[in-house]
């Protein structure tokens, strides 16, 4: 059987497409293996610096496919229900290279838990968000958990508590969204962010972000600790050494990842 999730791979931008359109890229246990797979591709591939995640049709992703019995959980090796733990990108894997969502279409319970874990969001003016789980008698976790540190506690709430779904526009006006754009233009504005974000050395933007996240939990000292030693540690690197050439030179860098 073909991937329901294509990866594909341009210079340093990987773009991972959910591909069940005739579901409305709804989450089986197929298409939950093979997200899992791209994003380990993702994490693990040294050419790759960006990720793009969109859908394929009229969906971003509608979330759990209730009508397998399964749902989003699945029924294959390594599920959550059969070992509770973080097990997916959605979930809360550590994957400190940059992530844009561009959000095509429906964007709803499962799916709008993948776009809360990425760095950016890029919606088309067709896009609907929402969490139903409430509406389904279930209730909605990692979202629950996540979502009130990108947005207004009330926002946050209400999104969670009505189930109801939001356009595209609430959502930018509630700091969901980053950017509404016409919907053909949609991957041509994903793109060149993902571009612009390629100017960036991607250790040192990994390094970024992972100080960004882990700062939350953490205290001051021990954040600006561990900050200290990561910038020692991305400083010895043939990238910051080329960064410090290329100024002195008057050049654009070259950036190797090493």
């Amino acid at each position: 059987m073909a991937p329901r999730v294509r990866y594909e791979l341009d210079g340093h931008v990987a773009t991972i497409t959910y591909d069940r359109p005739e579901a409305l890229n709804a989450i089986n246990a197929e298409v939950r293996r093979d997200l899992n797979e791209a994003f380990t591709r993702f994490r693990e591939e040294e050419d790759a610096w960006v990720a793009i995640v969109t859908g394929s049709g009229r969906a971003f992703c509608v979330g759990a496919d209730m009508r397998g019995g399964g749902g989003a959980a699945g029924a294959f090796k390594g599920t959550f229900w059969e070992k509770p733990t973080v097990n997916s990108f959605e979930s809360g894997w550590e994957i400190f290279k940059p992530v844009i969502a561009a959000v095509n279409g429906l964007c709803l319970g499962y799916g709008l838990t993948l776009v809360t874990w990425c760095d950016f969001v890029i919606a088309s003016d067709r896009a609907e968000f929402g969490f139903p789980e409430v509406r389904l008698g279930v209730p909605t976790i990692v979202g629950a958990m996540r979502l009130p540190q990108r947005i207004n506690w009330q926002y946050a709430m209400e999104l969670l508590l009505t189930g109801e779904r939001f356009g595209a526009r609430h959502a930018h006006e509630i700091g969901l969204v980053g950017w509404v754009v016409d919907h053909d233009r949609l991957m041509d504005e994903a793109r060149a962010l993902a571009d612009r974000l390629l100017a960036a050395a991607p250790l040192a933007a990994r390094t970024v972000k992972e100080m960004a996240v882990r700062a939350r939990t953490l205290g001051d000292t021990e954040a600006i600790r561990f900050g200290e030693t990561m910038r020692k540690v991305v400083g010895a690197t043939e990238d910051a050494a080329e960064g410090a050439a290329a100024m002195r030179e008057g050049r654009p860098p070259s950036w190797k990842g090493r």
